[in-house]
């Protein structure tokens, strides 16, 4: 099984969800499966991440970053993968694969201080601190991007634990894609789907 769901029911907009993902990575993704039980929803969603990194000119490397450090931390398979895959692409697989084990080789102190606030946010909100943002602050960060990084990493949760919480595995496909590294790094969540998909 890709999730723990029933097969969601067909309408235009999952339709249009699939379609996406042919377009993008030439398969669907399990979570896009999972997701066509609420097609306008997952848009509506990633409308304002994508509005949020957008209008903070956040670049693909800084959101393989934040991804990959929220949803190692949340300890999401499906995401850590995919994204760090994709950081692996950008940057290089043993940076992405830092990244995604909390060592952050590779990165830059300014990218070194939004990671650890990532997994800060994801670990235990309540407990940071003015001296957490302080270090944002000296890091680089502005108060509207390190407000802008938070809200971006919080909603990348959300989608996480939808994801997570009804059992969506990380799709067969990523064992082409991802860098031995990458697949090595991430010990934690579901497993990665059998080669070959039931139904």
């Amino acid at each position: 099984m890709t999730h723990f769901l029933a097969d969601p029911p067909d309408s235009p907009a999952a339709q249009h969800l699939y379609q996406h993902d042919l377009d993008e990575d030439g398969y669907v993704m399990n979570v896009s499966r999972l997701w066509a039980y609420g097609p306008e929803a997952h848009e509506r969603l990633f409308d304002l991440i994508t509005h949020v990194w957008e209008s903070n000119g956040m670049t693909f490397r800084q959101r393989g970053i934040l991804v990959g450090a929220t949803a190692s931390s949340l300890g999401d398979s499906v995401c850590s993968l995919v994204w760090g895959s994709r950081l692996a692409g950008e940057a290089d697989p043993d940076t992405a694969a830092a990244v995604l084990t909390g060592r952050d080789d590779g990165l830059s102190a300014k990218e070194r201080a939004m990671a650890a606030w990532a997994r800060k946010v994801v670990r235990d909100p309540n407990g940071t601190a003015q001296r957490d943002v302080q270090s944002l602050r000296e890091a680089g960060w502005s108060d509207g991007e390190i407000f802008a990084i938070t809200v971006f990493c919080a909603l990348r949760i959300a989608f996480s634990t939808v994801n997570d919480a009804l059992g969506a595995r990380p799709d067969a496909e990523i064992l082409d894609r991802a860098p031995q590294a990458v697949l090595d790094a991430v010990d934690f969540g579901r497993p990665i789907e059998d080669r070959v998909r039931a139904g």
